[in-house]
């Protein structure tokens, strides 16, 4: 999946995954409304709401980018009916042809980290037949409780040709209170950043390896020492946009072949018609906003590695 994820990178020529993190706050009142008309002010409604959002903002950008990523909290939040709709939004993106990061942060051990890894990225059996619960391509990991936690997720996705993308240095203002700490003279971030390079080693596509790493774009001189040791990994870089992350700021988590990154922008992007520098689409228009916000992401970025 890292050899299709850089494929589409090149075809595209933007480095860039949408964060379909929709809040009912982002969502234009007539979007709402109709959901709510039809399902009532109830969490079906909510719902119905999130998933009409997010195909309409798949719709006006799936030609420009070659991956989105969701955050499950939230659709979460909405019970059943909203991880519905992160389904329905995951299979949607896949019918685009769009490579899908599961933004789902698990981090457990043994049998508890394979049943998350089963669901997110793999095939769980039930009796004779197999079924593909969630069916991200990739998908986020907390590192925190070690080899442990990380090789069941590893093993799914060996069997099935996906991708992790490992917590190192997330962009966070709090962040530095355990992975700033030193040990031995070395901050705790370089040392899960080696580790995963170590892992990744024996995990490779034709260039990078399927296992990545998360790095935020706020914290640029780490991302630098970052990826010179770990130079094969591919880094995901959330924190562009809205949390203060800005294309000068992320040169260096790129290698010279232009490659070996991806930048996220979440709200930037699917609330764009909110930000004064979009008002003229107005609410009607969200997805129209949020493609122009793409183009212009797309266009500072490159500003940024030219």
């Amino acid at each position: 999946m890292i050899n299709k994820l850089i494929d589409k990178i090149k075809k595209t020529n933007a480095p860039i995954v949408v964060g379909l993190d929709p809040m009912l706050n982002y969502i234009p009142e007539q979007v709402q409304k109709k959901a709510f008309d039809a399902y009532g002010e109830t969490l079906e409604g909510a719902a119905e709401a999130i998933w009409q959002f997010n195909k309409a903002i798949v719709d006006a950008t799936y030609d420009l980018i070659p991956a989105v990523k969701p955050q499950i909290a939230m659709y979460e939040q909405f019970g059943i009916p909203g991880l519905e709709a992160f389904k329905k939004t995951v299979d949607y993106c896949h019918e685009k042809d769009l490579v899908v990061i599961g933004d789902v942060k698990r981090g457990d051990i043994g049998s508890t980290s394979a049943a998350y890894a089963v669901g997110h990225l793999g095939r769980v059996q039930v009796g004779s037949k197999s079924y593909v619960p969630f069916d991200e391509d990739f998908a986020t990991v907390n590192p925190y409780l070690g080899s442990d936690g990380v090789n069941p997720f590893i093993k799914v996705c060996k069997e099935e040709k996906k991708g992790l993308f490992i917590l190192v240095k997330t962009s966070n203002p709090s962040s530095g209170e355990f992975q700033d700490q030193l040990i031995d003279g070395r901050p705790l971030y370089e040392l899960v950043g080696q580790q995963v390079a170590k892992w990744g080693e024996e995990h490779m596509g034709d260039s990078y390896s399927y296992i990545g790493a998360v790095v935020g774009a706020t914290y640029p001189e780490m991302g630098k020492i970052l990826r010179r040791i770990m130079p094969k990994t591919f880094i995901l870089v959330p924190g562009y946009g809205a949390q203060g992350g800005k294309g000068a700021d992320l040169a260096h988590f790129f290698n010279e072949d232009g490659l070996g990154a991806i930048i996220n922008s979440s709200r930037g992007i699917i609330a764009a018609y909110k930000q004064e520098a979009y008002q003229q689409f107005g609410a009607e228009n969200f997805a129209d906003a949020s493609r122009q916000a793409v183009m212009d992401m797309q266009k500072d970025i490159a500003g940024a590695l030219a």
